[in-house]
């Protein structure tokens, strides 16, 4: 005969189990947001020597999500426009030290440089600055059940990774981003 703790265990598992595979499937089958409306932006352009050009205004890339599908791989779609993570210690960037600057994978923008690189043990690549501020975009995160602050790309709005306040001099910030949502292009 059963006990009394295995009856309510099956009953637990009967009554949770449909809701977990309504999460999934909520979850695989989300179908993305509308694009935002390709307002005006400013940024800092820089060529591939690294040198900043005059600020710019422009308007902000927009695509649908079969149109970021086309011009991403799976990987970088699901993490610059899903919002996801890289695994951490499975690029390369993040031990890299070559000399140059960091891209955004869906636009070009530059967003980051090898100056402000350094080792955060993390494995992602980290910065303790952006290469301009206005390259980037900040908002607050509160998925996964904690308070982060995200870093977008703010030319295309692509999830670039979060800043966190456990960085190194001169700012005491590291971004940690993932490597999903970079270009590499040395000087």
């Amino acid at each position: 005969m059963e006990s009394l703790k295995e009856i309510l265990s099956r009953r637990r598992a009967l009554v949770i189990t449909p809701f977990a595979f309504a999460g999934i499937y909520a979850l695989t089958s989300r179908k993305g947001d509308p694009p935002p409306p390709a307002v005006d932006v400013t940024i800092i352009p820089f060529d591939d020597h690294g040198n900043p050009q005059p600020a710019t205004k422009t308007k902000r890339i927009v695509h649908t999500d079969a149109e970021w599908k086309k011009l991403l791989t799976p990987g970088q779609f699901y993490v610059t426009r899903r919002e996801s993570t890289d695994t951490p210690y499975t690029g390369t960037m993040y031990k890299s030290h070559n000399r140059g600057l960091f891209r955004c994978i869906c636009c070009s923008n530059a967003v980051f440089s090898s100056d402000a690189k350094f080792d955060s043990a993390t494995g992602w690549p980290s910065f303790f600055a952006p290469i301009a501020k206005e390259n980037i975009a900040t908002r607050r995160d509160t998925s996964m059940m904690m308070d982060r602050i995200e870093v977008h790309c703010t030319l295309c709005l692509a999830h670039l990774g979060h800043v966190f306040d456990d960085g190194p001099e001169p700012t005491g910030l590291r971004y940690c981003i993932n490597e999903s949502s970079l270009r590499f292009v040395a000087l």
